[in-house]
């Protein structure tokens, strides 16, 4: 089957990584060696054309479901018991802190599609909740894959109908923020704003401090090389889908946000190393990788591979478009062998398909400027 794109999506491009730069970091990553319980399979588990209607398979996407939040939950619960029977979703991360609504959420979302997959978020590894005793976040990655096991949600790469899907496992460093930082203003350390930095849990070698997360996150894929070369290999069409983000296009300029390091927080450049080693270099009309953690809604394309996200995010931030939504969630990402129109209005990456990035200009946008002068 051939994809189809539409004209009109947003492109931006930089100069794209070569062939030796990717050899390099995909050797280096190889090295790491990992406890999680993410299975070896020798080829990918193919699962058969099942009885569709005319419109064939779908695929939905969704991140960031929060279902700590009452509200989320019951959103979750609102989704239709029989019109997604037949349906894939794509669940990427941040489903929720406490172990018992992860489950629940897990076991809802199974009920209503035929497959779910998922790849955890950071959210999903804090350890602070009394009466969940963990010795780190590590063991409670392993027992929500056991979870999932049970459950039947897919963690693995896999081939539906002939379309390939790849959950990667990922983490951020502090590195991957490459623009300038905004400076003569009071803003929090990392340590101050992000939660990840108390809630979770690491043993010894293992820090937010540094790569060594984004590197044994990353090396977890290493478990499915094979299966994914084979997937490569026999699907024209693939969807690969990670919590953290892969690129920094992919986040408003430091001068838009409330929080300016929130870049250094967000993602890895060891996961868009792993996309451009399945999508390709260059990418293609096939390619296309689902995101979340930032919880701004993004459809663009950069360097040949369309970048999604869609998430549900936290009650008060869906009254805002850019952040999260209701009525259009889970986004129909796939449909019958065809990706889908952008997802629109799509308020920041609509902006940058009409406006170049400007990360030398630390100037604070205006809504920025008036929070922290009232600091």
């Amino acid at each position: 089957m051939v994809m189809r794109f539409i004209p009109s999506y947003s492109c931006a491009s930089q100069k794209p990584m070569n062939l030796n730069y990717l050899s390099k970091h995909i050797a280096t990553l190889s090295k790491y060696k990992t406890d999680i319980k993410r299975g070896f399979v020798e080829r990918p588990q193919i699962l058969p054309l099942t009885s569709r209607d005319a419109v064939g398979l779908r695929v939905f996407v969704l991140s960031d479901l929060h279902t700590d939040y009452a509200e989320n939950m019951r959103w979750v619960k609102s989704i239709s018991t029989v019109r997604h029977k037949k349906d894939i979703i794509l669940i990427a991360g941040d489903v929720a802190e406490i172990y018992g609504n992860f489950v629940l959420t897990m076991s809802l979302l199974k009920d209503r599609f035929e497959h779910v997959f998922y790849v955890p978020g950071n959210h999903d590894l804090w350890c602070r909740r009394e009466g969940e005793d963990y010795v780190d976040s590590l063991q409670k990655l392993n027992k929500l894959l056991d979870a999932c096991s049970v459950l039947g949600v897919e963690t693995n790469p896999m081939v539906v109908d002939g379309l390939g899907i790849i959950p990667l496992f990922s983490w951020y460093h502090e590195s991957f923020d490459r623009e300038k930082d905004i400076t003569g203003i009071r803003i929090q350390s990392l340590e101050m704003a992000c939660k990840d930095f108390h809630a979770c849990k690491w043993p010894g070698g293992l820090s937010n401090g540094d790569t060594s997360l984004s590197l044994y996150f990353d090396a977890i894929n290493e478990k499915s090389l094979n299966v994914v070369k084979e997937i490569q290999g026999t699907c024209s069409q693939i969807i690969t889908f990670s919590h953290f983000v892969p690129r920094q296009e992919l986040c408003p300029e430091k001068r838009i946000l409330f929080y300016p390091k929130l870049p250094k927080i967000i993602g890895s450049d060891y996961l868009e190393v792993r996309i451009r080693s399945i999508h390709g270099i260059q990418g293609s009309g096939s390619a296309c990788h689902v995101f979340g953690h930032t919880h701004f809604c993004w459809d663009a394309v950069l360097d040949g591979i369309r970048y999604v996200q869609a998430p549900l995010a936290y009650p008060r931030e869906r009254k805002r478009r850019m952040n999260g939504g209701e009525d259009w969630l889970p986004f129909c990402i796939y449909s019958g062998g065809n990706f889908a129109d952008r997802l629109s209005p799509c308020y920041w990456s609509d902006y940058y398909s009409a406006n170049p990035r400007t990360p030398h200009n630390t100037e604070l946008a205006p809504w920025v400027a008036r929070f922290y002068n009232q600091t």
